[in-house]
């Protein structure tokens, strides 16, 4: 009953303005209709259904292109085949990025290669390959100089040689290609607990480009022999479309990945860790009879990356349903990223020093958290004017 007269009321306040509105157009200044509209928009009956028509209304033409003349719709299809045309200088464009891609592949290869020698401590960098500034060791050194100065030498010559022998024991940079996973957010949510054990086991993340068909990237994991698969190389394979889609393409944003493969792994017997042995007890209705059903079903893991969903070809590439594509485009962006971020700049994700620079922003919420988590009560410039009570005794 509340809600009729509710309704009953805002009907009322609408023909109200309906009516002060067609006294405007007979020529009233409408200083009332002013005095109305305000009262109705402090109504929340009356703003919910403003907004629930302007809900309605968003996206929609605005009529605005279909009304012009024909000659204007004449130009307007003349700038987009202008527009369609230097699309396609920008796809050739890209094109000819990749190739140089591919090149300039070759000339960081040597590169790469040294940086696995050195991460698997096949070969030790010599006094000329380690001349690069360290803070770190500036630290060390300054903090040997204070206890020279404290202590008896002997001691510290004995513990810096035992750190010395530590160190020798060390080979290469342990566990290098796992740390640069888990700093990365994206990657560390595919990283589980027991994808790490295996991870230890990976030496090295190529990338190598083909400029023949079909154009694209490939992932290369090389590990060494592990107890875990068979296989040492696990290859993730990326195709990418340079040109515009056929059916749409004014909407072309550049080259992007419109298939990628993986690859089988061999696993060792209970070593799989993409799937699980679930056993559950089943009861026959009839007879009575419990028995116990042993099911291998898919689990999380790092390693399914290399077990990709199929796309579609032909004229079946619509029929790919919403989660699959979901899958899918993670599965692009991360391979992107890989290739993009990871391989070339790998040592400044193990140390963090690149995500410094994507976590820019965050700086601008850290100062808005520290101005809400003020305290008057530990501040000791705060005085509160005479008469004026603390704030917990305004609470009660």
């Amino acid at each position: 009953m509340a809600e009729q007269e509710s309704k009953a009321t805002v009907e009322e306040e609408v023909e109200e303005v309906e009516e002060e509105e067609e006294e405007e157009a007979a020529g009233d200044t409408g200083a009332d209709s002013t005095k109305i509209a305000a009262q109705l928009m402090k109504n929340p009956q009356v703003l919910a259904a403003l907004q629930d028509k302007l809900g309605s209304i968003i996206g929609t033409p605005s009529g605005y292109i279909e009304s012009l003349p024909k000659v204007v719709k004449r130009r307007i299809k003349a700038l987009k085949k202008l527009q369609n045309e230097a699309i396609q200088l920008e796809a050739q464009f890209y094109r000819e990025v990749h190739t140089l891609e591919c090149k300039y592949a070759a000339q960081y290869g040597p590169l790469f290669e040294k940086r696995r020698e050195f991460l698997t401590g096949n070969t030790e960098p010599n006094d000329d390959e380690c001349d690069w500034p360290s803070d770190d060791e500036k630290d060390e050194d300054d903090k040997l100089a204070v206890s020279d100065g404290l202590k008896d030498k002997a001691a510290v010559e004995d513990k810096k040689e035992g750190e010395e022998k530590k160190e020798e024991d060390a080979k290469g940079i342990p566990g290098f290609w796992l740390t640069v996973f888990k700093n990365v957010d994206m990657l560390a949510e595919l990283v589980q607990d027991d994808d790490e054990p295996i991870l230890n086991h990976l030496q090295d993340i190529k990338v190598k480009f083909s400029d023949s068909e079909p154009q694209g990237f490939t992932l290369e994991f090389h590990f060494e022999p592990n107890e875990f698969f068979t296989e040492t190389l696990l290859t993730k394979q990326y195709t990418m479309r340079f040109e515009q889609d056929t059916t749409d393409p004014l909407s072309y944003e550049g080259p992007e990945i419109v298939k990628c493969v993986g690859c089988p792994i061999t696993w060792n017997k209970g070593k799989n860790v993409t799937v699980q042995v679930v056993k559950k007890k089943q009861k026959h209705k009839g007879k009575g009879i419990t028995r116990t059903v042993t099911k291998t079903v898919k689990k999380t893991s790092f390693f399914n990356f290399f077990s990709p969903p199929q796309v579609p070809e032909g004229d079946n590439e619509d029929d790919v349903d919403e989660e699959t594509e979901a899958l899918l485009a993670a599965d692009f962006e991360i391979g992107h990223f890989i290739r993009e971020r990871i391989v070339p700049r790998a040592v400044l994700y193990f140390t963090g020093e690149a995500l410094e620079n994507d976590d820019y922003d965050d700086d601008d919420g850290e100062e808005e958290d520290e101005e809400g988590d003020y305290d008057e009560e530990n501040d000791p410039d705060f005085q509160p004017k005479a008469g004026e009570k603390p704030a917990e005794c305004k609470q009660q």
